[in-house]
């Protein structure tokens, strides 16, 4: 069974920092692109970043560059997101998503292909509020 499972969600003020891990099981997370989405209330999803399976390429929102990071760990089967500089309007439930197929060209591109992702975790919450 392929399994994503994002962990690392929570409460944040303003100006703090939190890091995502989004962790796959049953199948090898480096054979796969893999991107962060959010959600927020009333809102439609977006795309925030996505990485290449080496993680030698990576394309973030223009809301998120130069606060947000996107990095994987192979070995561990494992990708994070390192969230800096946190903002209200971050507040969101945040997914990964991987596909093996579809690349992170751009995000704007494998953004667009986010119903045909192959695999998606369950979400964390990230809520920034003083």
């Amino acid at each position: 069974q392929l399994q994503l499972v994002e962990s690392g969600g929570g409460l944040v003020q303003p100006g703090g920092s939190l890091r995502l891990s989004c962790a796959a099981s049953g199948f090898t997370l480096g054979y796969y692109a893999i991107g962060w989405f959010r959600q927020a209330p009333g809102k439609e999803r977006e795309g925030v970043s996505c990485i290449s399976t080496s993680g030698g390429s990576a394309d973030y929102a223009d809301s998120v560059k130069g606060r947000f990071t996107i990095s994987r760990d192979n070995a561990k089967n494992t990708v994070y997101l390192q969230m800096n500089s946190l903002k209200p309007e971050d507040t969101a439930v945040y997914y990964c998503a991987a596909d093996s197929v579809r690349p992170c060209s751009s995000l704007s591109a494998f953004g667009n292909l986010m119903g045909y992702l192959e695999v998606w975790g369950q979400g964390t919450l990230v809520t920034v509020s003083s």
